[in-house]
């Protein structure tokens, strides 16, 4: 006996995405069992539950969708032209649960999960790729998403859920963050090779007052700081460009541009003298941050630890 189509209330066409996505979803999987074996009783069997169940469940769901999915003859069903059509989205939509469960399982597996990552700029020539080399030698096929990024735009991923972890300066000091301090480093005035300072291994910085500065952008974190230790060397630095590289200033430095408050070259650049600056104290923080509350999967646990473990010795 052929099912007949339900007058009962059901969803409509204009019903939310999100009602139809709680009604239907828990159904699905019963739907393509029954699909699949064409028969009640073998499908329950296979899908483990009781067959009064799964019944109740085809029933429902047609009432939901208003549709007739099954041509009913005893324990014995078959498709209708309708059922087949929904099928073939059902099945599709299963396999990529299916990808997904898998994907966040391999990503959560100790031995070979996944870390999202993120670091600064300054730090991807030596720091980040020394970390990664040493991690790896005990966890060798532990895999990394990196972003490389300015400070705030890291942070901001973090609390959007894109990374684990986040090399970052200033150390953050948020009520959602844990943040750890891991090292310091200072920070030298790079002069032109031909600048009336070049001959001079130190220098105060209030001797750049009336310099011209190069900077990164407003937002950056070494901005922040220059901006904080010309204050404090009491004057406002006279800003020529703002960039978005420390090596692309330190060009720029060379090229006559300007003066510049930066960390230390990962290889040195010809054109530019790096003086050590005695005051006011010139150093920035280098810290770890992640989301408080924000559980850990094995390999992030695993890496956390081991950025930890560098306190004081994390920059080459």
């Amino acid at each position: 006996m052929v099912h007949q189509q339900r007058s009962q209330e059901r969803l409509s066409p204009s019903s939310d995405t999100e009602d139809i996505v709680t009604l239907l979803a828990p159904r699905l999987a019963y739907f393509a069992g029954v699909a699949r074996t064409e028969h009640v009783t073998r499908a329950a069997q296979e899908i483990q539950v009781p067959q009064s169940t799964l019944s109740r469940a085809m029933v429902r769901l047609e009432q939901d969708l208003g549709v007739d999915l099954f041509a009913r003859r005893g324990r014995t069903v078959s498709l209708t032209p309708a059922g087949r059509t929904f099928l073939t989205s059902v099945e599709r939509a299963l396999a990529e649960i299916e990808k997904a469960a898998d994907e966040v399982r391999a990503d959560a597996d100790a031995a070979t999960g996944k870390v999202a990552f993120g670091f600064l700029h300054t730090m991807g020539a030596e720091t980040v790729p020394g970390l990664i080399h040493a991690f790896r030698a005990d966890h060798p096929r532990v895999r990394f998403s990196l972003v490389q990024n300015y400070g705030e735009a890291m942070i901001e991923r973090l609390r959007a859920g894109e990374l684990d972890l986040c090399l970052t300066s200033p150390v953050p000091d948020a009520p959602d963050l844990v943040a750890r301090r891991l090292d310091e480093q200072k920070l030298r005035l790079v002069v032109p090779a031909d600048h009336r300072l070049a001959s001079r291994r130190r220098v105060r910085l209030a001797e750049a007052a009336d310099e011209t500065f190069v900077t990164l952008e407003p937002g950056y974190g070494l901005r922040r700081i220059t901006d904080d230790l010309c204050k404090q060397a009491g004057f406002k630095p006279r800003v020529a460009f703002e960039g978005e590289e420390a090596e692309t200033l330190r060009g720029l430095v060379a090229a006559g541009l300007g003066v510049a408050l930066l960390p230390p070259p990962a290889v040195p650049r010809p054109g530019v003298v790096e003086l050590t600056v005695t005051a006011p104290r010139a150093v920035r923080e280098i810290g770890v941050a992640w989301l408080d509350g924000h559980p850990d999967t094995p390999p992030v646990a695993a890496f956390k630890k081991f950025l930890l473990s560098r306190r004081g010795s994390l920059l080459p």
